[in-house]
C-alpha cells in the first residue's frame, strides 16, 4: 500500500508497485541463518509460502497513481506473522525493524527502519472495503491443492464459535443517548451549519459532550427513567429535522442518522396523552413488544453484531463464525492428540472454510452455505462430520445427492412421549404412504390424512378418530391431548425414511465410534 498522496478535489490517491516480496538480501539471510540454524516459522512461511504473497490479487484494490509504497503481498504477509504472534499494530511493526526472522521473511536489508503500524489498518481497511478478506486464504488453498495436502471426497469437520464484537456492551438506555451523539457527530462534519440552524447545540453539547456511560448515569430509577425520555425527544426532534421539507435529502442517507431512526422505532413510541400533546415514552417489551433478537440494533458503532446465546451458558454481542478443517481417521487423531508421529504420513489438518454470520443466525443455515463454499474450491467432502446443530432431513438428502455423507446425529423425535421416553413416538407406528394411512401400536388405523405447509415446508397431519383412540386401553401411552386423540406431524415420504434410517443408523457402536472424530474440531 501507498504512502497518500493529494489529488485535485482533496482526494487521496494510493499505488501499488506489483513486484510482491523483495528478494531476501544477502547479508539478512546469512544473518538470520547463523541466529536461527534450525529456522523459526517466519523463515519457514517466507521459503516456502512465498508466491501466496503476491501483489496482483489486490490490483483491484489499489490505484496506479501516487507515491508508490510498499506492496500489499508483504502488509498480506505482515498481517499473517501478527495474527500467528497475537501482536497489536505497533507491535508487529517494531518486529519488522528489530526481529531478524522477520526481517528475512519480508525481504527487507538489516538497516530498513520499517514502517509506520498505522500502515496495516489502513491496508486491512482496504481489503473490507473491497471484499479482499479472503484473498490470501484463497491463495494459501489453492497452493495447499497444488501440493496434495487437500482435495475432494475425504473427510472434512465443521464447528462454530462465538466472536465478540470491538464495541462496548450497552444497555437500551446506553443505546438510545449514544445513537444520538453517534448522530450529532456525524451531522456535525457532514453539514456543521445546517446542525447549528437545526438544533440548540449548546444545550446538546451538554448532554452529549461525552459519551454514554452507565457510570456515569444516575443511580436513581426515576432519574434514569426521565434521562430514557430526554434522549427519545432529542432523537425525535433530530430524525424530524433531518426529514423537514427544507432540510438537505442527502443528509437521511448518512448511517449514523438511519441507525439512529432504527434506535428510536426500536426502543420507544410516541403517543397523546389525555391532554392531547404527543408525548414519546420508552417500550416495555411485555406490554408493547421489542423487535427479535435477529433485527434489535445492539450498538450504533456496529449495526451488524447481534446479542446471542449459546448452549445457556454463553451470552454474547458479536459474531458467530464457522470453521471446516480437513480430518483423518480416529487413530490417527489419537496419535497426534498424544504428541506421536503419524506413521501413515496424513497430512496435517488444514482450515478449507471459514464461514461468518450474525449471531443469531442458527446453525442449521450454515449447513448448505458451507457445503457450497467446499464445492465451488474443489474440496467437496466425501464425510462431513458436523453436530446436532447443523442437519435437518432436507439437508441430508440434499447432501447425499451431492456425493456427501453428513455424519451427525439427526434431529431427535420432539413429540412429547420421545422426550419422556416413555409412550409411543413415531417410530411406533406404521405409514402406508401409498393408502395414505397411519397404523398405530393398536393396529388401529388413522381417520385424515391431511398435507399442509408448516414455516413454508410442506408436512402431513395425520389424526386419529376421537372414537378409535377414547376407549383404547394404550391411550395414556399414546396421548395427552384435550381431545383425547393422537395426532402426528409427518414430513414427505423421501425426508421422512431419510431421517428414520439416519436415527436408527446412529444408534450402532460402528456409527458412534465413526463420530467421534467430529469431537477434535472443538481444538
Amino acid at each position: 500500500m501507498a504512502l497518500p498522496a493529494m489529488w485535485p478535489g482533496g482526494v487521496m490517491r494510493m499505488s501499488m508497485q506489483a513486484r510482491g516480496l523483495e528478494p531476501v538480501p544477502e547479508q539478512t539471510a546469512a544473518v538470520a541463518r547463523a541466529a536461527f540454524p534450525e529456522g523459526s516459522l517466519p523463515i519457514r512461511v517466507r521459503d516456502r509460502l512465498a508466491e501466496v504473497f503476491a501483489d496482483e490479487p489486490f490490483a483491484a484494490a489499489f490505484g496506479v497513481r501516487g507515491a508508490p509504497g510498499l506492496a500489499p503481498g508483504m502488509l498480506a504477509l505482515v498481517t499473517v506473522l501478527q495474527y500467528a504472534e497475537d501482536l497489536t499494530d505497533r507491535q508487529a511493526a517494531a518486529m519488522a525493524v528489530r526481529a531478524i526472522d522477520w526481517k528475512y521473511a519480508l525481504g527487507m536489508e538489516l538497516t530498513d527502519s520499517g514502517f509506520d503500524h498505522s500502515v496495516l489498518s489502513k491496508f486491512r481497511a482496504r481489503l473490507v472495503e473491497h471484499g479482499m478478506e479472503k484473498v490470501v486464504f484463497e491463495r494459501l488453498l489453492e497452493h495447499c491443492q497444488q501440493a496434495g495436502l487437500i482435495g475432494a471426497a475425504g473427510k472434512q469437520r465443521t464447528d462454530s464459535t462465538h466472536v465478540i464484537s470491538a464495541v462496548r456492551e450497552l444497555n437500551r438506555l446506553e443505546l438510545a443517548g449514544e445513537s444520538v451523539r453517534a448522530a450529532l457527530e456525524a451531522l456535525a462534519v457532514a453539514a456543521p451549519g445546517w446542525l447549528a440552524q437545526a438544533i440548540d447545540v449548546t444545550e446538546f453539547a451538554h448532554r452529549y459532550a461525552e459519551r454514554i456511560d452507565g457510570w456515569r448515569l444516575p443511580s436513581s430509577k426515576t432519574k434514569r427513567d426521565r434521562l430514557a425520555t430526554v434522549f427519545g425527544q432529542d432523537a425525535l426532534r433530530l430524525c424530524r429535522a433531518v426529514r423537514a421539507e427544507d432540510a438537505p435529502v442527502w443528509l437521511r442517507e448518512i448511517e449514523a442518522v438511519e441507525v439512529l431512526r432504527q434506535v428510536l422505532v426500536q426502543t420507544y413510541l410516541t403517543r397523546t396523552d389525555s391532554r392531547g400533546r404527543e408525548v414519546i415514552v420508552k417500550r416495555e417489551a411485555d406490554s408493547d413488544g421489542v423487535p427479535p433478537g435477529h433485527l434489535r440494533l445492539a450498538s450504533p458503532y456496529d449495526t451488524d453484531a447481534r446479542w446471542a446465546a449459546k448452549a445457556g451458558e454463553l451470552f454474547w454481542l458479536g459474531y458467530k463464525v464457522h470453521l471446516t478443517e480437513t480430518c483423518h481417521a480416529p487413530e490417527a487423531e489419537a496419535e497426534a492428540g498424544a504428541g506421536k508421529a503419524k506413521q501413515d504420513g496424513a497430512p496435517p489438518n488444514l482450515i478449507t472454510d471459514v464461514h461468518t454470520t450474525d449471531a443469531t443466525v442458527p446453525d442449521v443455515k450454515a449447513t448448505a452455505p458451507i457445503q457450497r463454499n467446499l464445492a465451488a474450491r474443489g474440496l467437496q467432502p466425501g464425510e462431513h462430520y458436523l453436530d446436532a446443530g447443523y442437519p435437518s432431513a432436507a439437508l441430508i438428502r440434499a447432501a447425499a445427492h451431492r456425493g456427501i455423507t453428513m455424519v451427525t446425529p439427526a434431529l431427535a423425535d420432539r413429540s412429547s412421549q420421545a422426550r419422556a421416553a416413555e409412550g409411543f413416538d413415531k417410530s411406533a407406528f406404521a405409514i402406508d404412504w401409498k393408502a395414505r394411512q397411519v397404523r398405530c401400536p393398536a393396529r388401529k388405523t388413522s381417520s385424515h390424512w391431511s398435507p399442509v405447509t408448516q414455516h413454508g415446508r410442506d408436512a402431513i397431519v395425520v389424526t386419529f378418530s376421537v372414537l378409535t383412540c377414547r376407549p383404547c386401553p394404550f391411550q395414556r401411552q399414546c396421548t395427552a391431548s384435550r381431545s383425547g386423540r393422537r395426532m402426528l406431524t409427518l414430513q414427505p415420504k423421501d425426508l421422512h425414511e431419510a431421517l428414520a434410517a439416519a436415527r436408527a443408523e446412529q444408534k450402532t457402536e460402528t456409527w458412534k465410534d465413526k463420530y467421534a472424530l467430529r469431537a477434535g474440531v472443538e481444538g
